[in-house]
């Protein structure tokens, strides 16, 4: 063996070295984030984007998804109350057993009432319910003494005809229901009133039997809450959770065969994701991978090709796996899906460099067939890359991913054609496919002298008159459940669920903001006010929640307390007279008049955080968002949003100072929109952008700027027409247009590009073969069809108009491809 030869067999087993290196670990990589907390995002959330102008109400979203996020509900239904109700012990029982959840609540603890009202004794001189302000403001206003007959008590009864009748009906009532306060610390029923009104209970659930019991249709459904010990995100949390519930139902169907369990709760949702995107990555990748190795294999009808084309497709896989997680710590659903799909636009590449192979036989030299291909790979990549490029643009989490992984994919696999296949592909073809290429060569001669050369243009215009009509039947649809897909089963249970509990299921909510706490509870106050004076109208909102309704601005204190202190307690000898003549001894009556007498500060948002009944409201209290800016801030969710009174809530968000309203689903459909119009202009870019570049390259030598220009337009146009042929498809079938058709169309550029590209740079090798180029073309596109084909059988919407419309616009632009090459004449020699 000469010098040479062993300087290349050292370079060959170096290269072949050095890319067993890359895929050991890339491979350990993956290996080890997937052997320990799943990196797959299954938070469908995530996959939107921030879409509110507003940092602060951006928060908001994330704190309300995040407060809802561990808790998972259980409604156990039966038309006997006996058999609902021990049900619900049982299963309660049963999943506090398993471990699975961080707690399960059936029957409720004794929880003593008075707790709240406890929080609120001491502050009580500064919380009045809003008819009892009414009723001293209009005294105030008319400069009399304070008549408690101008208070209305919540209950709805006569009312009383001074102070004295008030103390009266305290003492003698006979029914008090709700939160009650002691008559000594609460003579004239003030706090009483206004814990009253406090949100504690806006549903149709009932207490009874210490279950939380809701009575419907003659069924009885009996409310189980349990949390997470975990991320309802991580695939062992799901695992332990259906699997704890599976034996609990299983158990309860043979006590009580006539209950039904309704479920819902993110880990459902999230595991129900996850389950179908494994699925569709299983039937999308096992599908792709035989129907392109039977294709090969039908063409090649080699084993070590079909084997080295699948090494290459194999090391771009894995190596854009470990960029993509490294880059986003998290590999989304889609990403995954997407991945699979890949398999058939990352075999092109090596595809391409086989039909040289087999076309050289035994003059075959590896790396002068790695040269000869470089030019039309290169090209090719670079079209690919501004195709997904555009992608990384778009402000979706999950399309970055997609660009990301597609980048890195595709890079690697031309990297290993153009460097790993010529170290392993060293020997010549002991067979050619002559005869599968001369039929191509004929097929390829009788096509193109059909829409090639002086018929192109004919050609063109036909296909545009066609194309026209479809155009102008073209319309859209940004809505967000393009995005996400919930499983209809579980959102049935879901429904069910709300509608037994009496919960509107409404996502839209205020956000109220300010440089202090305080001044957020001020405007808090003021939204409610507004809200409150809507139930008058047709746009009424039903009920509300908002931290200001359990903690009063110390402004909203300041002044109840004042109301009193000129119309009550302006004359303590006479107040304290009229207490003991309707019975009460002088030391309470002493001490209640010393407890208002004593200076006590307002009633703050920490003390009430603090209070161990205030959790399952905490969540309307952002706190501070922005430490830097000082900025703090709350939410308030209104019940009964419709689409007929939301615009009334928008513009009652913009009357106040601080007050915003979001509406997520509102917020991402409106950014769709925005999107799919600017995709337009980017796909219109991103066509002039391939134009110029493929102008350059097939501008020739010494040519007119006509001539220069003709090459360009001639590999250009096949990728432009089936743009919009595409289009014209989706009007005629009615099919509306998303952000999703338009961004994949920039693939269709990308990658139908590609294919003319081939056939181009085929003409210009003297030595090539064009019947095997047109072969490696159409073996190129059916493998990519095939793929993508499948990617429009998800059952992901975004993924399905991605597949779908690649698909067909690839299919497109392999059939126009010959239009890109020169005529006969002009080819090289």
């Amino acid at each position: 063996m000469d010098v040479p030869q062993q300087r290349s067999m050292r370079q060959a087993w170096g290269m072949r070295a050095a890319w067993l290196l890359l895929a050991f670990v890339a491979a350990l990589y993956c290996g080890w984030r997937f052997a320990g907390p799943s990196p797959l995002q299954t938070n469908l959330l995530a996959l939107l984007p921030a879409t509110e102008a507003d940092p602060v109400a951006e928060k908001a979203v994330d704190t309300l998804a995040s407060a809802l996020g561990d808790r998972t509900v259980f409604l156990v239904t039966s038309h006997d109350d006996a058999h609902a109700k021990a049900a619900a012990r049982q299963l309660g029982a049963s999943l506090q057993k398993s471990g699975a959840f961080g707690s399960v609540t059936a029957e409720l603890p004794p929880f003593d009432l008075s707790q709240i009202a406890t929080l609120y004794m001491p502050y009580r001189f500064g919380l009045l319910a809003p008819a009892d302000r009414t009723a001293l403001a209009n005294a105030a206003a008319g400069g009399k003494q304070y008549d408690a007959s101008q208070a209305m008590p919540p209950s709805g009864q006569t009312p009383l005809a001074g102070l004295k009748d008030a103390l009266a009906q305290r003492i003698y009532s006979p029914l008090r229901g709700g939160l009650t306060t002691p008559l000594a610390d609460d003579p004239f029923g003030w706090l009483e009133h206004w814990l009253g009104g406090l949100p504690l209970a806006t549903s149709n659930l009932e207490l009874e039997d210490n279950l939380l019991v809701s009575h419907r249709n003659g069924a009885t459904s009996v409310l189980i809450v349990a949390t997470l010990p975990g991320s309802a995100y991580e695939s062992s949390t799901q695992h332990a959770v259906l699997t704890a519930l599976a034996h609990g139902e299983s158990a309860l169907k043979q006590a009580f065969p006539d209950v039904s369990v309704a479920r819902t709760g993110a880990v459902f949702y999230a595991e129900s994701a996850r389950s179908a995107s494994e699925h569709e990555v299983h039937l999308i990748g096992v599908a792709s991978l035989f129907g392109i190795a039977l294709l090969m294999m039908w063409v090649f009808r080699s084993a070590r090709l079909l084997l080295l084309g699948f090494l290459s497709t194999a090391l771009g896989i894995v190596c854009a796996l470990a960029v993509t997680m490294l880059v986003f710590g998290k590999l989304h659903l889609l990403t995954l899906v997407f991945g699979a799909s890949l398999i058939g636009e990352a075999v092109d590449y090596s595809i391409q460099y086989f039909v040289v192979f087999l076309g050289a036989q035994r003059t075959w030299d590896a790396r002068r067939g790695a040269r000869a291909v470089r030019p039309a790979l290169t090209v090719a990549l670079m079209t690919s890359l501004l195709g997904y490029a555009i992608l990384m643009w778009v402000p979706f989490p999950a399309l970055k991913q997609i660009a990301c992984f597609a980048m890195v994919g595709i890079v690697t696999a031309f990297a290993s054609v153009q460097w790993l296949l010529p170290a392993l592909l060293t020997r010549a073809p002991r067979r050619g496919r002559q005869r599968v290429f001369a039929r191509a060569a004929r097929l390829l001669t009788v096509w193109h002298r059909a829409i090639g050369g002086k018929r192109t243009w004919l050609v063109a215009a036909l296909l545009l008159l066609l194309a026209v009509p479809g155009w102008l039947r073209l319309t859209s649809d940004d809505d967000i459940h393009l995005l996400i897909q919930r499983d209809p089963s579980l959102v049935a249970q879901e429904d069910k669920v709300r509608e037994a509990v009496g919960v509107d299921n409404s996502a839209q909510f205020f956000v109220v903001r300010g440089d202090t706490p305080e001044v957020v509870l001020q405007r808090a106050e003021a939204l409610g006010t507004k809200l409150d004076a809507l139930n008058g109208t047709a746009n009424k909102v039903g009920s509300y929640q908002s931290v200001a309704q359990f903690v009063p601005s110390a402004k909203r204190q300041s002044e109840d307390r004042a109301l009193l202190a000129q119309h009550v307690f302006n004359n303590t000898a006479a107040l304290r007279a009229t207490l003991l003549q309707a019975g009460f001894k002088d030391e309470v009556a002493d001490a209640w008049l010393a407890a208002y007498a004593k200076p006590q500060a307002p009633l703050t948002v920490d003390t009430w955080l603090a209070a161990a009944w205030s959790q399952p409201y905490r969540h309307l209290w952002l706190g501070e968002v922005d430490p830097a800016m000082k900025v703090y801030a709350a939410v308030v969710i209104p019940q009964g949003v419709t689409p007929r009174n939301e615009p009334t809530l928008i513009a009652t968000a913009h009357e106040l100072p601080g007050v915003v309203f979001v509406d997520k689903a509102a917020s991402v459909s409106k950014l769709f929109g925005a999107y799919r119009v600017d995709s337009g202009w980017w796909l219109g870019g991103a066509l002039t952008l391939v134009l110029v570049l493929l102008i350059v390259r097939y501008a020739g030598k010494g040519g007119s700027l006509r001539d220069r220009m003709r090459g360009g337009i001639a590999v250009t146009l096949p990728v432009l027409l089936a743009v919009g042929v595409t289009l014209a498809v989706f009007g005629y079938a009615g099919v509306p247009l998303n952000l999703f058709n338009w961004l994949a169309l920039m693939l269709v550029l990308g990658v139908g590009a590609n294919y003319a590209v081939f056939l181009r740079e085929g003409c210009l090798r003297g030595d090539a073969d064009l019947g095997a180029v047109w072969t490696g073309v159409l073996l190129s596109a059916y493998t990519t069809l095939l793929s993508f084909g499948m990617l429009g059988m998800s059952a992901m919407p975004v993924l399905k108009s991605f597949g779908a419309t690649l698909a067909l616009g690839i299919a497109i632009s392999v059939l126009l491809a010959p239009i890109g090459m020169p005529s006969e004449s002009r080819r090289a020699a």
